[in-house]
């Protein structure tokens, strides 16, 4: 929705501090990613970590379409805390009635659910854990590969909801190298299209601690996503229920997942608004 043709109204939000502007349009709108950069930025900007540009549906299944923007301009495949703040906006404007709908993306179809006030769960979609469908680069498929990173080996494990994982478990994670040992892997050839990495401590078979360095972003507050690929990873490995508390920096998300592969995972977790205003486009 354009106003005078020179400014753009916006919506900004956040997922438990991984923070995003909104815009919502019936018509197409294309932004260069030097513009985004500009309004990402925190001290010359809005300050964001991604844009979610909300459009009409493409087809009959979803009722609305959205694409997702880092910071840095470069377009991505999927975002949970956005999913969830994608709905909370469509809630709040009364753009929907019911309480569970469809949404689709770049890649996939997801489907959002009105818990309670602020609260939403999303269907994730299924964990894929084949290493062409990270991608991965790989001889075999193994439940854990390893990496050396200054002369110290890291194993992890791999995963795409839409997106693609890494994940690492750690024993202390308040400590831990997370910018450092995430961007050597974010980066690193053997993902040909950069990989988010996920820093796991787990508490219990109920309750982890995450830290994740986004792929083209670095760390963020929380990472929707991330929480659910590592709990999937958890599950899989059998060190996880199906289950799961996961706590971010700014508060906590709650996984569940049978196990079963080629089966759902949701989560569930807070969205908040927290302005509306409009920019100069």
């Amino acid at each position: 929705m354009l106003l005078r043709k020179k400014f753009i109204f916006f919506f900004k939000m956040h997922g438990l501090g991984n923070d995003f502007v909104l815009i919502y349009s019936k018509k197409y709108l294309l932004f260069s990613s030097e513009l985004i950069k500009k309004w990402s930025n925190r001290f010359l900007g809005i300050g964001f970590d991604q844009l979610l540009l909300i459009q009409k549906k493409k087809n009959n299944k979803a009722q609305f379409y959205y694409r997702i923007f880092n910071s840095n301009g470069i377009e991505v495949e999927q975002c949970g805390n956005g999913a969830r703040c994608v709905a909370y906006y469509l809630f709040l404007k009364k753009k929907i009635k019911e309480k569970k709908i469809c949404v689709s993306t770049n890649n996939r179809y997801l489907f959002l659910e009105h818990i309670k006030k602020n609260i939403f769960k999303v269907d994730m979609g299924t964990p894929i854990f084949t290493p062409k469908n990270i991608p991965f680069i790989t001889k075999t498929e193994k439940f854990f590969y390893s990496i050396i990173f200054n002369k110290k080996k890291y194993f992890f494990s791999v995963v795409t909801l839409g997106n693609p994982h890494c994940v690492i478990q750690v024993n202390n994670l308040k400590n831990f190298p997370v910018k450092k040992v995430g961007s050597y892997i974010s980066n690193n050839i053997l993902f040909p299209e950069g990989v988010n990495v996920g820093f796991m401590q787990i508490i219990s078979k109920k309750k982890i601690l995450l830290r994740v360095y986004e792929r083209h972003v670095g760390e963020t507050n929380a990472c929707g996503s991330g929480a659910c690929a590592a709990v999937a990873i958890g599950i899989r490995n059998k060190l996880l229920s199906n289950h799961v508390v996961v706590k971010l920096l700014y508060g906590k998300l709650k996984i569940f997942w049978n196990g079963i592969l080629g089966d759902t995972l949701y989560m569930s977790g807070k969205a908040s608004h927290v302005y509306d205003g409009y920019i100069k486009y």
